[in-house]
């Protein structure tokens, strides 16, 4: 087995046939797009009062730190702020890592995160326990994250 460098990797052309399925293909092309539609999803929640006035209390801070690319998201539950980028936002008390395809098809609801903490396709850091006790709140995010990607035009992020 011939291992090529990950710069190399990037650089070898999409090929014309589509991904077989469970093929490990990056949907998101640049961080900006996770931050678009992952971080969407945040902000969107954000702009819900009720939704808000449930996670207020809880004190979570969450960071996510997406890889595939590369991309940090931090969710200021009580300061009720989105943070994008490495090192903006407060200290996070409980931590996610995961591709952002992991992350794209969390919100399709095709992930179910104590599933993905099992398998190791989510790693976690800090008190999980308490984020797994808000976990059902995310489940009203899932249409509106589906409507933002068919808005947007993105069979591709739909279809993963």
């Amino acid at each position: 087995m011939v291992l090529r460098p990950v710069a190399a990797m990037r650089e070898t052309p999409p090929t014309s046939n589509p991904p077989s399925e469970g093929a490990d293909v990056a949907a998101f092309s640049s961080e900006a797009e996770v931050y678009e539609f992952l971080g969407g999803v945040f902000r969107r929640g954000m702009d819900d009062a009720d939704l808000v006035a449930k996670l207020e209390p809880t004190g979570i801070v969450l960071r996510i730190t997406y890889t595939d690319p590369d991309a940090v998201i931090t969710v200021d539950m009580p300061g009720k702020e989105i943070h994008e980028g490495a090192g903006l936002g407060p200290e996070p008390n409980v931590e996610l890592f995961m591709t952002a395809d992991t992350g794209n098809r969390f919100w399709l609801g095709k992930v179910i995160l104590p599933v993905a903490l099992a398998k190791g396709q989510v790693r976690a850091k800090g008190p999980v326990a308490k984020l797994l006790k808000v976990l059902p709140l995310a489940k009203q995010m899932f249409g509106p994250y589906r409507e933002h990607l068919e808005s947007a035009g993105r069979s591709d992020l739909l279809g993963a």
